[in-house]
C-alpha cells in the first residue's frame, strides 16, 4: 500500500505536465471549498456583535464575538497548520471546517437557551472555521511556482466571495427562517454557517487527493537528492527570513485596521436607524471588496511586487478610515464606498503579505510556519476587534475609523525599511 502511494507520486515528480493538471485540480477543489466557506465565515461578520448586544444589552461588549471568534482562529490556525504539515493539507483543513461547523451549532443553541456563556464558548470554536477558511489559500499555492503563487492565491479567494457575499444578503431571509423554526431571527446566519462550514470539510476530505503539500514535499526531497538548486539555499536564508518578518506585519497591521472598522460598523447603522438588510448590503459589499477583486490582486502583486501592492494597501485602508469617519451616518453610499475600501486594502495586504510568506518557506515546515503566522494574524484581529467596542463606546465610530486609518500608515516605513535592507 505504502509502495503504491510512493509510485503515485513519483509520478508527478517525473512529469511536469501531470504535475501541472494537478496543480490546477488542487485549484479547483480549494475553489469549490471556499465558496462553502466563505457563506459560513460571513454569519460573524454580519449578526455577531448585534448577537451580544442583544444577549447582552448594552454596545460596549460588540466587539468580544469579533474578538471570540477571531481568537479562536488563533489557535485554530495553530492546530491546522501542525495537522496539516503532520498529516497533509487534507486532514488539515478538514479537521478545521468541521470544527468551525459544530462551533456554529453551539451559537445557534446559545441563542435559543440564551446562554451568553455557551455563546462565548461556541464562538471561540466557530473561529476554526474561520482560521481555516484563511488557511486554504496556502494549498493552492503548495505547487505553484514563484511567479504564480499570489495568482494562485487570487484565484482561491475570489471564489470565497461567491459565499461570503451570498451570506450577508441571505440575513432577512435565514432570520425568517430561523423564526419559523423556533429559533431566534438573529441566530439564523449561523444555520447557515454550520452547513456550509461542514460542506466545506467534506468537499475537501472527499476531493482533495494526492494532497499537495505531500507533493511538493517529495519534489523537493527529489531536487535536493539531485543537488538542484542547493546554492541558492544558504544564500536566501536572510532574505527568507527577512520576508517572514515584513510579510507578517503586513498582514498584522492590514487585520487589526479591516476588523476593528468592519465590527463596529453594523452597530454604528443600527444606532442611526439602519436595518438588518442595509447591514447585510453595507457588509456583503465589504466582503464582496475583500475578496472579488482578487484575481486581478493576484497578478499585480506577481507582475509589479509585493512592495508596490503592500504601500497601495496601506494607502487604500487610510482613505477609507477617513471616509468612515466623515461620512454622514445616514449616508448609505459613502458606508458602502468605506467599507468597500476598507475589503480592498486588506485584500491588497493579505495577497501581497501572503505571496512574501510563501516565496519565504520551504514545503518541509511551509505549513507549520503558515499556521504559526496566521495565529499574529487571528490575534490582529481579535484584539482589533475587542478594542474597536471600547473605542466606540468611550469616544465615537468616526474616532474608531480614523485611528485604523492611520495605524494602516505604518504599513508604509515597514516595506520601506524592507527595500532598504535588500540593497
Amino acid at each position: 500500500m505504502l509502495e503504491k502511494a510512493e509510485e503515485s507520486i513519483q509520478r508527478y515528480v517525473d512529469s511536469p505536465e501531470k504535475l501541472k493538471k494537478l496543480y490546477r485540480r488542487v485549484l479547483i477543489v480549494v475553489s469549490i471549498s471556499q465558496i462553502f466557506g466563505g457563506a459560513g465565515l460571513a454569519a460573524g461578520v454580519t449578526v455577531g456583535a448585534l448577537l451580544a448586544q442583544q444577549m447582552l444589552g448594552t454596545d460596549a461588549y460588540g466587539g468580544v464575538p469579533t474578538a471570540l471568534f477571531t481568537l479562536g482562529s488563533a489557535g485554530a490556525a495553530l492546530i491546522v497548520g501542525r495537522l496539516s504539515q503532520r498529516y497533509g493539507r487534507r486532514t488539515g483543513l478538514t479537521s478545521g471546517f468541521i470544527a468551525g461547523g459544530l462551533g456554529a451549532v453551539g451559537v445557534v443553541i446559545a441563542a435559543i437557551v440564551n446562554s451568553v456563556i455557551l455563546l462565548f464558548a461556541s464562538l471561540l470554536i466557530y473561529g476554526a472555521g474561520t482560521a481555516t477558511n484563511l488557511q486554504a489559500r496556502y494549498a493552492g499555492t503548495d505547487l505553484a511556482d514563484q511567479k504564480q503563487r499570489a495568482t494562485a492565491v487570487s484565484v482561491t479567494m475570489v471564489m470565497t466571495t461567491f459565499g461570503a457575499v451570498a451570506g450577508p444578503n441571505l440575513v432577512e431571509i435565514m432570520g425568517a427562517f430561523a423564526l419559523r423554526i423556533g429559533v431566534p431571527a438573529l441566530a439564523g446566519p449561523f444555520i447557515l454557517a454550520a452547513a456550509a462550514f461542514i460542506l466545506a470539510g467534506l468537499v475537501l476530505f472527499m476531493m482533495l487527493r494526492p494532497d499537495p503539500l505531500e507533493i511538493a514535499n517529495k519534489i523537493t526531497a527529489y531536487k535536493q537528492e539531485s543537488g538542484y538548486e542547493t546554492k541558492a539555499v544558504n544564500v536566501e536564508k536572510k532574505v527568507h527570513n527577512r520576508g517572514l518578518t515584513v510579510g507578517a506585519t503586513v498582514m498584522v497591521l492590514t487585520q487589526i485596521v479591516m476588523v476593528a472598522i468592519m465590527t463596529m460598523t453594523p452597530v454604528h447603522m443600527k444606532h442611526h436607524g439602519h436595518g438588518l438588510g442595509d447591514v447585510g448590503i453595507v457588509i456583503g459589499f465589504h466582503i464582496g471588496a475583500m475578496y472579488l477583486p482578487s484575481l486581478v490582486t493576484g497578478v499585480l502583486v506577481d507582475k509589479i511586487g509585493r512592495t508596490v501592492m503592500s504601500i497601495a494597501s496601506g494607502m487604500i485602508l487610510l482613505f477609507s478610515g477617513l471616509l468612515a469617519a466623515l461620512a454622514p451616518s445616514d449616508s448609505m453610499i459613502l458606508l458602502v464606498v468605506s467599507l468597500s475600501l476598507l475589503g480592498l486594502g486588506w485584500n491588497f495586504g493579505l495577497i501581497s503579505g501572503t505571496a512574501q510568506i510563501v516565496d519565504s518557506t520551504e514545503p518541509a515546515t511551509r505549513a507549520k510556519v503558515q499556521g504559526t503566522l496566521d495565529v499574529l494574524i487571528a490575534l490582529a484581529g481579535a484584539s482589533g476587534g475587542a478594542l474597536s467596542g471600547m473605542v466606540m463606546a468611550n469616544t465615537s465610530y468616526a474616532t474608531l475609523s480614523l485611528t485604523g486609518g492611520l495605524l494602516a500608515l505604518l504599513l508604509i516605513p515597514v516595506v520601506i525599511w524592507s527595500r532598504e535592507k535588500k540593497q
